[in-house]
């Protein structure tokens, strides 16, 4: 009888194993699944992150093209200016008028301009800065009773005082020029 139970012993072992290796099967192909399905995420995140390296690339590697424009610290702020009349064709203004007005140079992102305010009038004036020459330009509006042009080349800069000529033409008909002395504000 012994021999008989040496022979069920192993088949029973046998059995077991094989439900036992089942069972591995079982495991490991959730394991497979389970690794799968995170290397699928981690190829996402792995994407995602490249995208995001190229845009950081490409915003250091290409320069802004706006220009932001302002003035040079020596010129920006607050001036006085004393404008006396060397020429005029003009009935409005005679050859030795002056008048002494309040300039401010300024600057946005896009534009240089300047504010000159006389007697509580203030006008703005469209500014260029090139080759150490200052260039204001201002034109009424359609409401304007007359049409005023104002051309000013400032040419003569420096940090305390700036020199020039304005061309001061009104309603298409006169003329009349300035000399224009700056001096920078305390």
């Amino acid at each position: 009888m012994k021999t008989y139970k040496l022979p069920i012993l192993f088949s029973i072992l046998f059995l077991m194993m094989g439900c036992n290796q089942k069972e591995r099967e079982l495991q490991l192909e959730k394991r497979e699944k389970d690794l799968q399905s995170k290397e699928k995420i981690f190829a996402e995140k792995e994407a995602d992150y490249q995208t995001l390296l190229k845009m950081r690339d490409s915003l250091f590697s290409k320069k802004d093209s706006i220009v932001v424009k302002s003035w040079p610290e020596n010129i920006a702020g607050l001036w006085t200016a004393k404008s006396i009349c060397a020429e005029s064709s003009c009935s409005e203004y005679a050859i030795g008028d002056n008048r002494i007005e309040s300039w401010d140079f300024k600057s946005d992102s896009l534009q240089l301009y300047t504010i000159n305010t006389h007697n509580k009038t203030s006008k703005l004036f469209n500014a260029k800065l090139l080759n150490k020459e200052i260039t204001l330009s201002y034109h009424s509006d359609s409401t304007a009773k007359r049409k005023m042009k104002i051309n000013i080349v400032l040419n003569d800069i420096s940090a305390t005082k700036m020199k020039g000529m304005a061309i001061v033409t009104l309603d298409e008909q006169c003329n009349a020029k300035f000399n224009v002395e700056l001096n920078r504000n305390k």
